[in-house]
């Protein structure tokens, strides 16, 4: 006998709210994309991230505005659904789910250039199929192991940004004295010109994905109408004060954005201000964070792909299926590993743009989202008015769009054929768009017969 009256308990701080949303993010991620975002931009890294903190910012409030009003899991999903229209929603969801799908794979990919530039003599895909492998494997028979060492790895992270940071300082002071310290360089770039940087904003994005992550906390947070959009703009701002000073101090070290391997950078650096043993710190940390984040990110994935089965929004049979012994869906956890290999053919730039196409589209609707609910809430429209509640979010929107639009043709081209395939799914499931789509149920509990944990980040 279950009692409808059991609620989740409320301890959490804001404070413990924002950790949980830096975690979620990733921070070390800095590094592992700064040689890609460096050659995007022509060494103008830090622009770059002061560019997409400032586009996040707009997108956190609007978020903010969204989970006072909808304090339910689902985030981008259900915010679409509700203020603007069902099927719009779905078409969120399903951009949402290109992010879930495919992001495990691009973790893989930096996690496998990482170790190969430690290892040349080792083929790249030997690692990405260890990647896969490994992971596919734990995730099968559980996700506890991710969970324990969550906490650890967050500290160990913010350990290796540190030293990187302060390793950096003490090479460029070296080097080049007091006055090198400070330095316009890393923002201007070499020859960068804006549509370069804003290329290198649009694909500091990647760094991001996640941010938004604390609204699945909202029923243990302690005030969480006030606590939640503030540990989402809290995160989205701290993360980017993260980035902008890790790419600054690291341009310092390496101005410019011409290496080796764009795809490993980093280590390159780590080894030029820290020599051999930092180099292997950092190494230790980023495939750490990588294997971890791997694991989590399957996870997820494989759970939201069995909440749209167990829905029918996805083929039941396959997609809602949990394996007998194991209780985890095996066929998505599968499915999800398999989508990894894609990226023997593809290298971080790639596959970083094309999962940005979809987290844009999510950040651009849940701004527009914020637009539609005061537009027909007269409560929303006293609350928030004109300047907070419209010409905020459409500033939010225009931003996310200019950005999706400096992304690689590729992604545009991969995205609108992902788009297509949903659209198709839409007119399927609606009898051509005559009757309500099908709605995805979210919760956090772990899934057994008829649940689902899914962590919807966007």
């Amino acid at each position: 006998m279950t009692d409808n009256n059991i609620k989740l308990e409320r301890t959490l701080s804001l404070k413990a709210v924002v950790l949980f949303g830096l975690a979620y993010m990733t921070p070390l991620i800095v590094l592992g994309t700064f040689g890609v975002i460096a050659s995007t931009s022509n060494g103008a890294v830090p622009t770059a991230y002061l560019i997409t903190t400032v586009a996040m910012l707009f997108t956190a409030y609007s978020y903010g505005i969204m989970a006072r009003t909808y304090p339910v899991a689902g985030s981008a999903y259900t915010y679409a659904r509700r203020a603007i229209d069902s099927r719009v929603g779905f078409m969120v969801g399903w951009s949402v789910l290109l992010d879930y799908f495919f992001l495990p794979m691009v973790i893989w990919l930096i996690g496998a250039a990482y170790l190969n530039a430690r290892f040349p003599d080792v083929p790249s895909w030997i690692f990405l199929l260890g990647f896969i492998g490994i992971t596919t494997f734990l995730n099968i028979y559980g996700i506890k192991l991710a969970s324990k060492v969550n906490s650890l790895l967050m500290v160990f992270q913010i350990l290796v940004i540190a030293f990187f940071v302060l390793l950096s300082i003490r090479h460029v002071f070296a080097t080049g004295g007091t006055d090198s310290l400070f330095s316009l360089g890393p923002f201007l770039g070499e020859e960068a010109g804006f549509t370069a940087i804003a290329a290198g904003a649009a694909v500091a994005a990647y760094s991001f994905l996640g941010f938004d992550a604390v609204t699945t906390l909202t029923e243990e947070t302690i005030e969480p109408k006030r606590n939640i959009p503030r540990a989402i703009m809290l995160t989205a701002l701290i993360g980017g004060g993260i980035y902008v000073l890790v790419g600054y101090t690291t341009q310092l070290v390496h101005p410019g954005g011409s290496f080796v391997n764009a795809d490993s950078a980093a280590f390159e650096i780590a080894t030029t201000i820290g020599a051999d043993l930092f180099g292997a710190i950092f190494l230790a940390g980023m495939v750490l964070a990588q294997f971890t984040s791997g694991l989590a990110a399957q996870a997820s994935a494989s759970r939201l792909l069995f909440a749209m089965g167990r829905d029918a929004v996805l083929p039941p049979k396959l997609f809602g299926a949990l394996h007998s012994r194991f209780h985890t869906p095996v066929f998505n956890i599968v499915l999800t590993g398999a989508i990894g290999i894609i990226a023997l053919f593809l290298d971080v730039l790639s596959a970083a743009s094309f999962i940005n196409f979809g987290a844009f589209i999510a950040f651009t609707m849940v701004n527009l989202s914020v637009i539609f609910l005061v537009s027909k809430d007269a409560d929303a429209r006293r609350q928030y008015g004109v300047i907070r509640g419209m010409v905020v979010p459409l500033i939010g929107a225009l931003v996310n769009l200019w950005l999706m639009s400096k992304l690689d043709i590729n992604a545009f081209i991969l995205g609108l054929i992902w788009l297509s395939i949903g659209l198709a799914q839409l007119a399927y499931l609606t009898r051509f768009f005559r009757r309500e789509p099908p709605e995805v149920a979210f919760d956090d509990s772990e899934p057994e017969s008829a649940t689902a944990s899914v962590k919807a980040t966007h």
